[in-house]
């Protein structure tokens, strides 16, 4: 039996995607994404906690978020956990990351999500999923038994 990675979040951009080019044009993006939970303290004043993911994604979802998200929007994400590593002076060094495979812009049209920028022309509620070759449906085929009941 294999694993599940899978991450879900909604959140706000904590900053605009920085996009960069790898050979052959393949893209990626990466940007900061906030989670906020509210709970009551002893004293019942109301906390807020919000925790902050490291978000990026590839190719034509790269390209995406580059044109339609900026920092404050809402979105909904869905991704796996990636953690990588590399050497900084002799000391090894790791991150944990959200790689997206899919984006759902939740800001309501016309909001500019707090940065000033201009609002997308990319309808409510549009989800944008990476391009990835369709697996084939498997086949349907009704079971012909007589039912029990």
């Amino acid at each position: 039996m294999s694993g599940i990675n899978k991450v879900i979040l909604i959140g706000r951009l904590g900053k605009d995607p920085d996009v960069r080019t790898f050979e052959n044009n393949v893209k990626k993006a990466s940007f900061t994404l906030a989670t906020s939970e509210y709970f009551k303290d002893k004293s019942g004043n109301r906390v807020e906690q919000t925790e902050w993911h490291n978000i990026i994604c590839w190719r034509n979802l790269a390209e995406n978020a580059e044109k339609y998200l900026n920092k404050g929007k809402m979105i909904y994400l869905e991704g796996k956990l990636r953690t990588r590593s590399w050497e900084d002076n002799g000391i090894k060094k790791y991150i944990t990351e959200i790689e997206a495979n899919t984006f759902t812009i939740l800001t309501p049209k016309g909001e500019d999500g707090g940065s000033g920028a201009v609002a997308t022309q990319m309808p409510n509620n549009t989800e944008i999923a990476a391009a990835a070759p369709a697996a084939p449906e498997p086949a349907f085929e009704p079971d012909t038994d007589d039912l029990p009941f």
